[in-house]
Formats: structure tokens, sequence, C-alpha cells
């Protein structure tokens, strides 16, 4: 078992997580993660990281969509397993996996953002820092300098002077990629974070119920005592200078939000010189006009399921979009993603990569602090795993693959 995992880790040039065969005895799947998140995090903080909108049949959409993608293999052409290191927007990473951008994570685990951050450096996978984190970006820049992408949301008062601001902070700090949120154009609720005092609006106010949550989980009670209540890091400079928790949420729910017009797009490809990635694209249309704009990137996406729960499953949607945009642009895939097979499945239909938002949130919930390593662990096992089962020699050949896809849509 030792040598197997030596020879993997050295096939892949990914630097293992210390802990990784002990946690593997507990945690040998993602969704065991989420397991031992539900168990040990505090009933509030699970169901923010965990649930969606409605009643959560976007997220189920999104896991059947790829469940249902069937991978034909060919065999006796496979001595290796393949090597999976990845260029993306001119830089090497140790595999086609992202961690995706995430509103306070820190609601989930105190100090996430940075022990996110601070995993993607050690493994050398791309971190997306979220606008809404609770992190400065130039925290993060210090943590993961090697890996920094950030994620910005639209401020368009003033003619979008704070998101010019974070564009201009983001570029000072050597962030290497800038993503554009789409797919939130107006504010939705979730049932699961009303229910247990998140996410209705107004201010935050911890009750009874909260409380005792918190000190039934000793590991989540004592990481609040390390880092403090949550914050909206970037958000907060701008909603005064003296501004509490809930004067930035105020702040936050009245300039932040809306879609970016694709002239608002032009604008910030404009005043970015890297590569610029739009998310949310569903519509290979829209994928077309991204690009006549010049952006790097789509990312298909439907926010996890977590905004509205009609949209398709974006890995349905990943194919259309590759036809639409060739090589003019580079495909990113996000929503659902679970294991390395995921990961595969993706690749498969043409994505160059695929970022997982509620993996690594569980992966916290359960581990802690060794979480996000141990999450990036599996996923890249599993990726070169499933590569090597269908007989694909190197990333380039899982495009190769021949698939069974009853959800691709004929857009």
């Amino acid at each position: 078992m030792h040598d197997m995992t030596a020879r993997v880790a050295a096939i892949s040039g990914h630097k293992r997580s210390p802990n990784f065969l002990k946690n593997q005895r507990w945690y040998p799947t993602i969704y065991d993660l989420r397991r031992g998140a539900q168990q040990r995090l505090p009933h509030f903080a699970f169901e923010y990281g965990d649930g969606g909108a409605g009643d959560d049949t976007g997220i189920r959409r999104n896991w059947s969509a790829l469940d249902a993608i069937e991978m034909v293999p060919r065999y006796g052409v496979m001595p290796e397993l393949p090597p999976v290191g990845v260029e993306l927007f001119g830089r090497r990473y140790t595999a086609p996996l992202g961690i995706a951008p995430m509103g306070s994570p820190i609601v989930v685990w105190p100090g996430a953002d940075k022990l996110l951050a601070k995993a993607a450096q050690h493994a050398g996978v791309p971190y997306t820092l979220g606008c809404a984190g609770g992190a400065t970006i130039e925290e993060i820049a210090e943590i993961a300098p090697d890996v920094f992408w950030f994620q910005l949301y639209r401020f368009a008062k003033n003619d979008h002077a704070i998101g010019f601001d974070l564009v201009k902070r983001a570029d000072a700090a050597g962030v290497q990629v800038l993503i554009l949120t789409l797919d939130v154009p107006v504010r939705t609720i979730r049932a699961r974070e009303v229910k247990v005092g998140l996410g209705g609006g107004g201010a935050f106010r911890a009750d009874w119920r909260m409380v005792a949550g918190m000190f039934k989980c000793p590991g989540w009670a004592f990481a609040m005592l390390q880092n403090g209540q949550p914050r909206f890091a970037n958000i907060q400079p701008y909603a005064g200078p003296n501004a509490g928790l809930n004067d930035t949420i105020r702040f936050a729910r009245k300039e932040m939000g809306g879609a970016f017009s694709w002239e608002e797009v032009a604008r910030y490809r404009d005043r970015w010189k890297g590569p610029l990635v739009v998310k949310g694209i569903l519509h290979p249309a829209d994928a077309e006009k991204a690009v006549a704009i010049g952006i790097d990137g789509i990312l298909v996406s439907n926010h996890g399921g977590r905004q509205i729960e009609a949209l398709p499953a974006p890995i349905d949607c990943v194919p259309a979009v590759v036809k639409a945009v060739g090589h003019k642009a580079t495909v990113l895939f996000d929503s659902g993603v679970r294991s390395g097979t995921d990961v595969a499945r993706a690749l498969a239909l043409g994505a160059s990569a695929a970022l997982a938002g509620k993996a690594f949130l569980w992966s916290l919930g359960a581990l802690g602090s060794e979480g996000p390593g141990h999450a990036i662990d599996l996923f890249i096992d599993e990726l070169q795993s499933a590569l090597g089962q269908v007989g694909a020699l190197s990333l380039a050949a899982a495009r190769d693959v021949e698939l069974r896809h009853p959800g691709a849509m004929d857009i």
C-alpha cells in the first residue's frame, strides 16, 4: 500500500499531505467527508455549506447528471498510471483540479479561506478566493502566491469604483486569473440557510440553537476562538472604517450583485491584462459572446445549484460550449464535482479542468485543517485511477474516451 501511494505521488508530481494514509482509513472518498462534516459541524454550519436553492433539486440534478455519464474502457493499452499535470492560462499545475470560489466558507469552518489556500499552494492546484470570502486578497497572496485566482462579483455603483479597485488590488497582489461571476443576476433565498437562522436578509444574530451547536463541536469552537467571528474581509473596507459584520452584510446586500452585462465584461477585459474567465455560462451562444470580447476562459457552472433549482446540470452543457468556443478559450467546469472520476468525465467531454467547492467544505468539517489537503489527494488519486481504468494514457487522451452521455444538451 505504501509503495503504491508513493508511486502515484511520484507520477503525478503531487506532494501528498503527511497524514493521508491515516485519514484515508476513515475518509476514503469525498462523500465520506460529507458524512464526517455532518457529524462534526454545528448544524447551522453544515446546512450553510451543504444546501442549495429550493429543496436541493438542482444539487441532486448536478450529481445525477455526472453519475449518468458512462466511460467505455479500452484495455491492453495502459502500462502505467497516467501523469495528470496540466497547463492552464500559461501556468503549470499538478492536476486539472481547482478549488472553486465560495462565499463565506468561514461560516462552515473559521479560517477556511486561508486553510484552503495553504493546501492548494502545497499541492500545486489553483485556489480561487471568493469576493465574499473571509480573507483579503493581500493575505491570500502571501499564502498561495503560485496558485492564486480571484473571483469578482458586480459592484456597479459609482461607475464600478469598488469593482475596479478590487481588480487593481488583485493585480498588485499577483493574482494569476480573474473570474467574473455572471450567474447571480438576482438575489435568492436558500431555505436550509433560512431555517437555521442564516441567509434570510437583514442583520445576523446568533440564537441559542447556534450557540448550543457551537459548544457541542469543540473543534469548530476552537477554530472560532483562533480566527474570530466571520467577516467579509475584502468588502469590509468599502463599508466604512468602523464597519462591523452586520454593517458589512447590509452594505453587501445593497451594493453587490446582479449579472455583469457584456458591455461591463468588456470594460473589465480592458482593465485586467491577465487571463480573464467568466463564470456561470450554460448556453453556447453566451460562450461565443464571451470569446468575441476576448475572454480567455469559460467556467460552465450553475452556481452549484445554489441560485435556482430549475437550471440544467452544467456537465450536460459542457459539450455544446466546447464545440462553440473551439480552441479560442479554455473551458472549465464546476457544480457537483465529488470525485476524481467526475473530473475525468469533465475532461472526456472537453473541459480542461474541473473546480470543486462543497467537497472542500466537507473536508474542513470532517478533518479541520487537514481536510483540504486530504480532499486534493483523493481527487488526484481517483483521477489517475479513472483515466488508467478506461485506458487514457494522458489528459489529452481523455478526450478520445468513448462515452454514453444521455443528458447532453442539444442547444
